[in-house]
Parts: structure tokens; C-alpha cells; sequence
């Protein structure tokens, strides 16, 4: 998944992609080579031919190192060690009187309206 996204961009997660790939041709490509570092250079060499091969090819060669970041951009990282347990990051909701404070000192008073959840 990681290399498709890194094909199409993540609006979500805030990586355009590389421009003139759609959802199907990175499907196609990643479909069949799996990785971006097995796609060849050369559409010539491809065994499958999706609708401006020869462009896609030409914007992979030339946008080649942005795509591996995107790629590491959209790769779930699950190895960060962390000193709390999961109930500790439980979210119990927004702290009332500290964000009340702080709404005041920017002088954004609706925003106090914004929560649903007060701890």
C-alpha cells in the first residue's frame, strides 16, 4: 500500500503523489512489480501497459526520489518505544479549565463552545 500511495498521494496525509498517476495505472504498475524500485526505467519494458506508459515512465525517472519519501511518508511506523501504556493514552476528553484559559488568552471565545468531551 505504501508504494501505491506513494504513486497517487495521501491528501489525507499531505503527499501529492506524482503528477499523471491515477488510482489505476499505480495499481497496474504496483499490481505487478509490487515495489517502485522494481518498475523498470523503460516502458518498453513493461510487462503490462497502462494508458501513458511512456509518460508515467518519464515522470517515475524524474520524480523517482520524491516518490521513495512518499512512500516512507505513508509507511506506519509501529516500533516507537514509549514509557505509557495505551490506557494512559487513553483520550478522556479535553481539559475544561486549562483550554478555557487558553481560548481566552487568544481571545477565540467560541472555540470554547468546539468540545464535546471535557475530562
Amino acid at each position: 500500500m505504501p508504494d501505491f500511495l506513494a504513486l497517487t498521494g495521501d491528501p489525507a496525509d499531505g503527499f501529492p503523489g506524482l503528477p499523471g498517476f491515477g488510482k489505476k495505472s499505480a495499481a497496474i504498475l504496483i499490481g505487478t512489480y509490487e515495489k517502485l524500485e522494481r518498475i523498470p526505467a523503460d516502458p518498453l519494458d513493461w510487462k503490462v501497459k497502462p494508458r501513458g506508459a511512456v509518460q508515467l515512465a518519464a515522470t517515475l525517472a524524474a520524480h523517482r526520489d520524491e516518490a521513495l519519501l512518499y512512500r516512507h511518508l505513508a509507511t506506519l511506523i509501529d516500533t516507537v518505544p514509549l514509557d505509557d501504556s495505551l490506557d494512559d493514552l487513553q483520550f478522556r476528553g479535553v481539559p475544561r479549565e486549562r483550554f478555557e484559559r487558553w481560548c481566552e488568552e487568544l481571545g477565540v471565545e467560541r472555540l470554547k463552545t468546539v468540545p464535546k468531551r471535557w475530562e
